[in-house]
């Protein structure tokens, strides 16, 4: 790839070996990545420590987690510095303190749903809140559900069934509620966005061409960033769906999964795929 990339108002340098480990470790396929309020990086990984913390130039602070999280999968950064946790090898959710102090926990380790059952959960893949505190979690890999929660975690509703039909999902894999509170879909296998809103009602199917959306991160802006998991390409895109920017390089990009930004405009991404030449690692976008 080009030193810088992307177009218009959103053009990046990639910054080379973002992410310095200490001696004798190394990334084991980083499925999710967060930013905290100070611009520390959380970086969700499936080896033997499962949270990996750096700063913004990429200084490796600590790590914790080991044991507890056999397949990382999701993040999300709530307001509040709490962080979900999301691991589709335990079929549960965690709420975290960013000690890894687990506050929280939804689904029971070990134990997934049936198959394509509709309960919560079978490898569920990630995890949103409302303005108001409540807990949507997509369920994409056993199932093709989001699940709504109260913010003590009881089980409200779900919403969804497997085909590629408006409303359908076809491995439901990121979810984000937007400032309007709507609920965004990344609806990967049937490559769109399904834009729903809190009960669970279908409100619009974005029309812009995305192969294999992955995940989101939306900035105080309002502008979306979504990885294209398949496609090997980082969409920038406006609520709407209308898209702003767009960069990538095929299979050297392929598998590019969780995406977060820091309060300087930067962006972290990461690409947690082994068949990849460049893959297992954190890439990190300076905003120009």
């Amino acid at each position: 790839m080009a030193d810088i990339v992307g177009s218009g108002d959103f053009q990046y340098r990639i910054v080379a070996d973002w992410g310095r480990l200490p001696d004798g470790w190394s990334f084991k396929e980083v499925a999710a990545v967060a930013v905290d309020h100070n611009d520390n990086v959380y970086c969700f990984n499936r080896g033997e420590h499962p949270m990996m913390v750096f700063d913004r130039d990429g200084n490796f602070l600590r790590s914790w987690g080991e044991g507890q999280y056999p397949r990382a999968h999701g993040a999300h950064m709530a307001p509040d510095e709490s962080l979900y946790l999301t691991d589709d090898g335990a079929h549960c959710v965690r709420k975290c303190r960013l000690d890894g102090r687990v506050l929280l926990e939804i689904g029971i380790p070990g134990k997934p749903a049936a198959f394509m059952s509709g309960e919560p959960f079978h490898r569920c893949t990630h995890t949103a809140l409302s303005p108001s505190g409540e807990i949507y979690v997509s369920d994409g890999y056993g199932n093709a559900r989001v699940h709504k929660f109260s913010a003590d975690a009881q089980h409200l509703f779900s919403w969804g069934e497997p085909g590629a039909a408006p409303g359908q999902f076809n491995l439901p894999h990121g979810v984000w509620i937007d400032r309007r509170g709507r609920v965004l879909v990344a609806d990967r296998e049937n490559d769109r966005v399904q834009v729903f809103d809190q009960q669970g009602k279908l409100l619009q199917v974005w029309p812009v061409e995305l192969i294999g959306p992955a995940f989101f991160y939306v900035d105080p802006d309002d502008i979306v960033y979504v990885p294209e998991h398949n496609g090997g390409f980082i969409s920038i895109l406006t609520l709407d769906g209308e898209r702003l920017a767009r960069w990538g390089d095929g299979p050297v990009m392929r598998s590019t999964h969780g995406i977060w930004g820091d309060s300087q405009g930067n962006i972290y991404a990461v690409q947690p795929g082994s068949w990849t030449p460049r893959a297992r690692r954190i890439v990190k976008y300076e905003r120009q």
